[in-house]
């Protein structure tokens, strides 16, 4: 586990930093090694590690599955979860600024969290999802309560053209008074996927402006893709 820490803190943020405010979005590339994927991609059918399984085709979110883990996480996930956490907090606090929100999220993700478990957000919401052949996920935006984290990633724990052929991970930008604008991206296996939870700050003639974003998968054409979602922010009981 200490070489995962390792490579977070080696990761080159200020680039991160810089893409997330221009884009919304930034790619962690080989984050998670082979056998890091395997291993939670394995785990899928270990019904000890979740509460919840939701079938999306019954609520119309797409065609696939999808698991909530229960507390306690896993140690890699606990781990990603605290350990990127402080390096997306001050994007965060610099977007809710420039839009003039009067939120400010603290550095440490304990800390946010017990401000979510104050509003009676207790439920773990990281989420393995798994696609077969057709399946899609429609665009949405992961909220689950008042109080949200406005940024989350994705692992990716399959490799595409090679596991999996389709399934893009798609954005959209809502402009205000324009048409939406699709941004699609192909993450290889263990990449990891920063992008915003439902809005970023966009720098008008008049100031900040806010750009709504959702965000979906592409319909799968062939095999079988597994990712991992990362909520940092937790759900309301």
């Amino acid at each position: 586990m200490t070489d995962l820490l390792q490579r977070i803190e080696n990761t080159d943020w200020q680039s991160i930093t810089e893409s997330m405010h221009q884009n919304g979005y930034a790619v962690l590339p080989n984050l998670l090694s082979n056998d890091e994927c395997d291993t939670l991609s394995s785990d899928y059918n270990q019904s000890e590690l979740y509460r919840k399984t939701v079938v999306m085709a019954r609520h119309r979110f797409g065609l696939g599955e999808y698991k909530y883990f229960n507390y306690p996480l896993p140690e890699l996930l606990q781990n990603l979860r605290t350990h990127i956490y402080p390096h997306l907090a001050p994007i965060a606090n610099t977007w809710f600024k420039a839009l003039n929100i009067d939120t400010s999220f603290p550095l440490e993700h304990q800390k946010f969290l017990k401000q979510c478990h104050s509003n009676n957000q207790l439920k773990a919401t990281v989420l393995i999802l798994k696609y077969g052949e057709g399946g899609f996920n429609t665009l949405h935006q992961d909220l689950y309560g008042d109080l949200y984290f406005p940024i989350q990633i994705v692992l990716m724990l399959s490799e595409p053209e090679q596991d999996f052929t389709g399934g893009e991970f798609v954005l959209t930008q809502q402009v205000p008074r324009a048409q939406s604008k699709a941004i699609v991206l192909k993450p290889k296996k263990g990449d990891i996927l920063i992008f915003t939870t439902n809005f970023k700050p966009e720098k008008g003639t008049k100031g900040y402006y806010r750009i709504n974003m959702k965000h979906g998968v592409s319909e799968v054409k062939t095999g079988k893709r597994y990712a991992l979602g990362i909520i940092f922010h937790d759900a309301e009981s």
